[in-house]
């Protein structure tokens, strides 16, 4: 009788695959449609005789991921470290290594994926890579995700205006002034300090800066905004941002009077070419973006327009609205001569869905208009009409 083979024929023939398939739990294998079969195994010590079922098992795999046109995915841990392979598809050939992971793992935000390339996390072909370098057909990429840093931020007694919560997340009213996260300059008096004073334990996916933070306000901005208890909410939420199945609805007070009453912007969004802390339509560069609006009410010298996200831009209603020839009244960077009008730039977002992470239930929020916003409507706008008895 031949001898059974040996943990390394196991793991040469498990390398063959080519397939992008989901890891299952250890001594699972799983069939989904227009996937491959995936099988993961307790591992056995170096030298330890396989049976011939687990070889079989581990063989047609190979198989039948080999014909698939999807990136390999296959998931381990160390320590508490977890561990993502993936082989480059035809398809993918010469996409930016950031780019690539982008459009692998949508369960990591876009900065998510930089910070892991930059603190080197990210191997390509067993090295340190840089977020822009290409990946070829066949290459390898390794993505480590560390485990939650200890967060040493303070907390603080900042009011909140929680609109919701549970055990996996809360949806917050961001006040106009407060910023999300702490950054280069400001350590404290932001959304983070004060949810870390009242709900100490958050995901930690985020990194120590932005503990349970899965996406992001303008200081300036108001309204809704989710944040995750734990880290399967946050990779949860964050899919549903990064596959934009979320509902982002944001109201916003226009200088003039918009042309159309209703109508889409599709034009990119990228950093301008020579002021690089504001963002353009025009930078030859720039990612795919996409705006609905409809013009709720409107006067001569000002619009009350509703916005629809169906992509999360850094900016992206104040460029695009900027771009139609009508700033946001108040806003600093983008508004020229309208941004005197008032103290903030008049954007609030609105209204936020999406899929419970946990239950799967389809949720719902609104966040009420702040006063200064109310204000502004009722002294530049007219009145609405009250109907006929």
């Amino acid at each position: 009788m031949p001898p059974r083979p040996t943990v390394s024929i196991i793991k040469k023939l498990s390398n063959m695959r080519s397939a992008r398939t989901f890891s299952p739990q250890l001594g699972q294998s799983t069939f989904a449609s227009g996937s491959a079969l995936l099988v993961s195994m307790e591992t056995p010590q170096c030298g330890q005789v396989c049976s011939p079922e687990a070889v079989k098992s581990v063989a047609i795999a190979a198989i039948v991921t080999s014909t698939m046109s999807r990136a390999t995915l296959r998931s381990h841990r160390m320590s508490d470290e977890s561990t993502i392979a993936l082989i480059v598809p035809k398809e993918a050939t010469r996409l930016r290594l950031d780019q690539f992971l982008a459009r692998e793992l949508p369960k990591f935000s876009r900065s998510r994926i930089q910070q892991l390339i930059l603190r080197e996390f990210v191997t390509l072909n067993g090295s340190p890579a840089r977020p822009r370098d290409a990946v070829r057909l066949g290459d390898r990429v390794e993505v480590t995700e560390p485990p939650p840093e200890k967060i040493d931020i303070e907390p603080q007694a900042i009011p909140l205006d929680v609109l919701y919560e549970d055990d996996d997340l809360i949806v917050i009213n961001k006040p106009a002034g407060l910023v999300v996260h702490p950054g280069a300059g400001q350590r404290e008096s932001t959304l983070v300090n004060a949810l870390l004073h009242y709900f100490p334990k958050l995901s930690g996916i985020g990194g120590k800066e932005r503990p349970g933070i899965v996406h992001r306000l303008d200081k300036e901005t108001s309204g809704c905004l989710v944040v995750a208890k734990n880290d399967e909410a946050h990779r949860g939420l964050s899919s549903q941002f990064a596959e934009r199945t979320v509902d982002k609805i944001y109201l916003a007070l226009v200088a003039g009077k918009l042309r159309k009453s209703l109508g889409t912007i599709a034009e990119k969004i990228g950093r301008h070419p020579v002021d690089r802390q504001r963002m353009s339509v025009t930078s030859r560069r720039g990612r795919a973006a996409k705006t609905e609006y409809r013009v709720s009410r409107a006067s001569n010298e000002m619009s009350l327009v509703e916005c629809k996200l169906h992509s999360g831009r850094t900016h992206q209603i104040r460029v695009h609205l900027h771009h139609l020839g009508h700033p946001i009244l108040g806003d600093k960077v983008y508004g020229g001569r309208f941004a005197k009008t008032f103290p903030r730039q008049m954007l609030h977002a609105w209204k936020l869905g999406f899929q419970h992470p946990r239950s799967g239930e389809w949720k719902n929020f609104e966040a009420p208009l702040p006063a200064d916003f109310q204000a502004a409507i009722r002294s530049l706008l007219p009145p609405i009409p009250s109907a006929r008895a």
